[in-house]
């Protein structure tokens, strides 16, 4: 065991979104969830058995208290999670099928999120930091987290991207995914991500993401159908595990926690066996309601036998 983790800092750091979803039923009710991509790949990687940190900020209000308590239940490292005075971060889906949905929040406490008040060494414990969701489209978090993201990679710290793409993406993103493209060992996108972030056919965006840092692994993703996974010049092909879905919430967080954990854990396996782990992982999130955080029985339950 390491020193840095013998002292208590986390081995995964997940810095992004964290906010409230406020869901309409069809009855009219409002139903309030705990999510937030960035926070759910955190919560994953921590239920799987690494400890984990999700660094981010909220605020004071009901929807923040809730948010709190569901982070230590899910036992993520609470010295990583800020609270200011500012309004929450909510995210109103006034329809699920198709999904509509917007943001309320231009002054929100995420956006108070400082690096500097992190613990102590904690980037020289952490192996891996996760970035992405619609934190990167926000301003001035965004920069806040891109310039993070670039002094973790500086200290050797492993960086993972995903864009989980949202409609605040629609106009002036792609620098920024360029630039996080760029710093990223790991890339995990979904058809729908590619499809929505460069307007082409998927082969021609994936094209195009390759071409951002060739350098990059590249984890893409499809729902039930065969997942792809690029690394160097090695191309590995992989079909999910069959479940009955309950709901797709969170699925792919689940799996880019999957795969990092994976890594974290048998860092003597082959690419292949982590992708089999990230996609029973996202197969075991489908199996419940909401955004679950699978344990490792579950995921193990679903992986193909060796």
């Amino acid at each position: 065991m390491s020193t840095p983790h013998a002292a208590g800092l986390p081995l995964f750091v997940s810095a992004g979104d964290i906010l409230t979803d406020l869901v309409r039923e069809r009855d009219s009710r409002w139903l309030s969830h705990p999510g937030g991509a960035g926070w759910n790949v955190a919560r994953a990687v921590a239920r799987l058995g690494v400890p984990s940190a999700f660094a981010g900020a909220i605020g004071s209000d009901c929807f923040s208290d809730e948010l709190w308590q569901a982070s230590l239940d899910a036992g993520l490292d609470m010295r990583f999670i800020q609270r200011s005075q500012r309004p929450p971060l909510l995210a109103i889906v006034h329809q699920a099928h198709p999904p509509a949905y917007f943001f309320i929040g231009e002054a929100s406490a995420d956006l108070a999120f400082d690096p500097a008040r992190l613990p102590e060494g904690w980037s020289a414990a952490a192996q891996w930091a996760h970035f992405g969701g619609i934190s990167l489209a926000r301003q001035p978090l965004a920069a806040t987290l891109v310039a993070l993201a670039a002094d973790l990679r500086a200290r050797g710290v492993k960086i993972s991207f995903d864009p989980n793409y949202r409609n605040l993406m629609e106009h002036g993103y792609r620098p920024t995914l360029e630039t996080m493209v760029g710093l990223a060992d790991l890339v995990k996108v979904s058809d729908e991500d590619l499809r929505c972030l460069f307007g082409t056919d998927e082969d021609s965006a994936l094209a195009s993401l390759r071409a951002m840092n060739p350098q990059a692994a590249i984890l893409v993703t499809r729902g039930p159908h065969t997942a792809t996974f690029l690394a160097g010049g090695e191309t590995i092909e992989a079909a999910p595990p069959r479940v009955e879905v309950v709901d797709t919430v969170g699925a792919g967080d689940a799996s880019i926690g999957g795969f990092l954990f994976s890594t974290m854990r048998w860092p003597q396996r082959s690419w292949r066996e982590h992708l089999s782990f990230a996609l029973a992982a996202g197969a075991a999130a489908c199996g419940h309601a909401g955004a679950h955080s699978p344990t490792l029985d579950e995921v193990v339950a679903l992986m193909p036998a060796q």
